[in-house]
């Protein structure tokens, strides 16, 4: 299954690794060393605001819908599965 996670881009379920509140990342030392190590690998894909944070296996995305929004679809997604 896919998840739409802004743009046109689509991506596998089973490739995400995490997906991050943007807000709720500012403040973490940690997390702001990963961003820097990974910034290669990083694609912005908000026009305007970033709301959420999509780690994948190969990339990480900006996302600019927010990662409830995203958490909802990957769950009606998983059912549908079923």
């Amino acid at each position: 299954m896919y998840i739409h996670i802004g743009e046109d881009l689509n991506i596998r379920l089973k490739d995400i690794i995490a997906i991050l509140d943007k807000d709720s990342t500012e403040n973490s030392k940690s997390m702001e060393e990963f961003f820097q190590y990974h910034q290669k690998e990083a694609i912005n894909l908000s026009k305007k605001r970033t709301k959420s944070i999509v780690i994948t296996v190969d990339k990480i995305y900006l996302s600019p819908i927010a990662s409830g929004t995203l958490k909802k679809r990957s769950s009606q997604m998983y059912l549908q599965e079923f």
